[in-house]
């Protein structure tokens, strides 16, 4: 006689038992346990957050730590992965990026807008970070010469990149009430869509204390990956 291969409380489902050489056809109908099929259910109906759990977000555009395939900009065999909210966040900077190219040419990538204060520490290494890479940065500790007017240098700098970058460290937001160079520099970049800022040892939340307007621009953080990582996008979104 054919044995049941079910365990001690039965069949996991109807399928299961019509595969079943001694359930099967049984007064036409399966031998399975509907309370032992409902616990299985149960048990794989699992939530998104569950079978996903860094579907969870916050404020950041790299907030979902779900992975989509690369943007369009990315080049083929590209290891650089990004989240959905962040290619939402970078697209319109990188049709900016693409218009200018055409138009005018010669213009450095990317204009690194940072505090004062972070100029020898970690403004020096994402501008080293992305040089590394080819990107042309814009960055005062070379480009500013000396008895050089800095306002002037600083508005030729802006005019002559393709996006900005604003380097968002507890520097600049104790730099930004006092109105000085990096609120300057901040308030020429907001009037266009060709900013990206990069939240480092800080967060949105205390952004949003200081600038609500740049707060409400999705961008990078070190908090949810590398400073490397970061500027391995940055140098994607404007290689062109």
């Amino acid at each position: 006689m054919a044995r049941c291969t079910a365990p001690v409380r039965g069949h996991s489902s109807k399928a299961a038992a019509d595969r079943c050489p001694a359930c099967r056809g049984r007064n036409g109908r399966s031998s399975y346990y509907s309370d032992y099929g409902s616990s299985y259910s149960s048990y794989n109906s699992v939530s998104p957050s569950y079978s996903s759990p860094a579907n969870n977000s916050s404020k950041s555009s790299g907030s979902s730590q779900t992975r989509t395939t690369n943007p369009r900009w990315s080049k083929s065999g590209s290891s650089v992965l990004y989240t959905p909210e962040q290619v939402q966040a970078l697209t319109p900077v990188r049709e900016n990026a693409e218009n200018l190219a055409v138009s005018q040419p010669d213009l450095r990538d990317v204009f690194l807008c940072h505090a004062w204060d972070d100029r020898q520490g970690s403004a020096k290494k994402l501008h080293d970070l992305l040089e590394t890479r080819g990107v042309r940065v814009w960055f005062s500790e070379k480009d500013l010469g000396l008895g050089v007017p800095m306002m002037r240098a600083i508005d030729k700098g802006l005019v002559n990149s393709r996006i900005g970058i604003v380097l968002v460290t507890p520097a600049m937001l104790r730099r930004l009430p006092a109105e000085g160079v990096a609120d300057k520099e901040l308030s020429a970049l907001l009037r266009r869509e060709r900013l990206i800022p990069v939240v480092h040892g800080t967060t949105y939340e205390e952004l949003e204390k200081v600038s609500l307007l740049l707060a409400s621009r999705a961008g990078l953080s070190t908090s949810e990956e590398t400073m490397a990582d970061i500027a391995a996008k940055i140098a994607e979104l404007v290689a062109i």
